[in-house]
């Protein structure tokens, strides 16, 4: 009986660690290159995306949006956002591209300030915004979002509270902003069946002390953007405002142990049906400190209580790592290690993706981007190729 339970046991291991596993990558697209290369910028690329129907690429990069096309000509620009642009993502529903946008008063926030020669935000002013980008309407070079009616943004207040926060901890849930970002179903969604309603999910920017626990989680908002018109504010330089949704529809909290800065690009996969996490690793010992992610979408919110969080004891929804990649038994975490992806990821679809390489010219310090095809392996070492 033992031996007939041991093998039961074993075989649905087995069953799940199969039906855990994502299917490799399809035929590749013929109507994407092998790669888009976008240089000479003074800081490093944040995001990117793609219109694969219009034959156009989207890039952030910090202080600057450039729309190319898929040769890497730049087409039109942006040359004077206030703040730091950072992940953004293409709507399937309206076409136009919805970037992470920070203006706030830290080290980040300084070193923008500092090369853009512009007064630095204090923190009772810092805000975060979503800002929205009518690529339509990008037509030339050194477009202004002010003057030209490019670019409005909506404020994310829920980051808001948490990063002004500041008794019994600073920066409630180690928020330092936002930055990740991504259309996706709602959770819970099964694969393969067709996605009503598309959703606007918002990553946290963490701090990566190794000191304090509570940036052992990512935070995920979800959004329904179908009514943010009434929040969309036109861009006016020099201020900021607070017009937005008081409260995300849902505020989820992903286990994934410490991370550096967060979730820095985040991408739904319909392939997978998985939403995945790049993020620069973090430096706790007791962590593997995994690059990547993976967010299974097909796995309902469960509440729990945040570990090592003594200051906020309430069950809050939890969402669920794909059981698929490099799994670490002690911290019960499951991920990948892979050197790209953080500064922009893209999935177009197949088990194919966008994927950036960032790179920095030693003469004159300027960064680029080499935005490159790569396809989805199902291997635990080595995720994508």
């Amino acid at each position: 009986m033992r031996r007939l339970l041991t093998f039961l046991a074993l075989a649905v291991s087995m069953a799940v660690s199969c039906t855990a596993k994502a299917p490799v990558a399809t035929i590749r697209p013929s109507d994407v290159p092998d790669s888009v290369y976008v240089g000479g910028q003074m800081f490093h690329v944040q995001g990117l995306a793609i219109d694969r129907e219009k034959g156009y690429m989207y890039f952030s990069f910090t202080s600057q949006f450039f729309k190319t096309d898929l040769q890497g000509n730049i087409l039109a620009s942006i040359d004077r956002v206030q703040g730091h642009l950072g992940a953004m993502t293409l709507s399937p529903v309206d076409g136009r591209v919805y970037a992470s946008l920070e203006c706030k008063d830290d080290e980040i926030g300084a070193n923008i300030s500092k090369k853009l020669e512009v007064k630095q935000i204090d923190r009772a002013s810092s805000v975060f915004y979503i800002a929205i980008i009518d690529v339509d309407k990008l037509t030339r070079l050194g477009m202004d979002p002010e003057k030209d009616g490019v670019m409005t943004t909506v404020c994310v207040k829920e980051a808001c509270a948490d990063y002004q926060f500041n008794d019994p901890v600073d920066h409630r849930f180690a928020c330092s902003g936002i930055d990740g970002v991504t259309f996706g179903p709602a959770i819970g969604h099964k694969a393969g069946k067709a996605i009503k309603k598309w959703y606007l999910y918002v990553a946290y920017g963490v701090y990566g002390d190794n000191n304090r626990s509570d940036n052992d989680y990512n935070v995920l908002l979800r959004y329904d953007v179908s009514d943010w018109a009434r929040y969309e504010t036109p861009v006016v330089f020099g201020e900021v405002h607070t017009n937005g949704p008081e409260a995300p529809a849902d505020k989820y909290f992903v286990y994934t142990g410490n991370t550096t800065w967060g979730v820095q690009n985040m991408a739904y996969d319909s392939f997978t049906n998985r939403i995945y996490l790049a993020v620069y690793k973090g430096k706790k010992p007791q962590y593997p400190n995994y690059d990547l992610f993976a967010v299974d979408c097909s796995v309902k919110p469960f509440k729990a209580p945040l570990q090592g969080v003594d200051y906020f004891t309430s069950k809050v929804p939890q969402l669920t790592l794909a059981k698929d990649g490099l799994y670490d038994e002690a911290s019960g975490t499951y991920g990948w290690h892979f050197k790209w992806g953080s500064t922009g990821l893209c999935s177009i679809g197949g088990g194919w993706w966008i994927i950036s390489e960032k790179g920095k010219n030693k003469v004159d310090k300027t960064n680029s981007c080499n935005a490159r095809l790569y396809h989805w392996t199902g291997n635990s070492e080595v995720p994508f190729e």
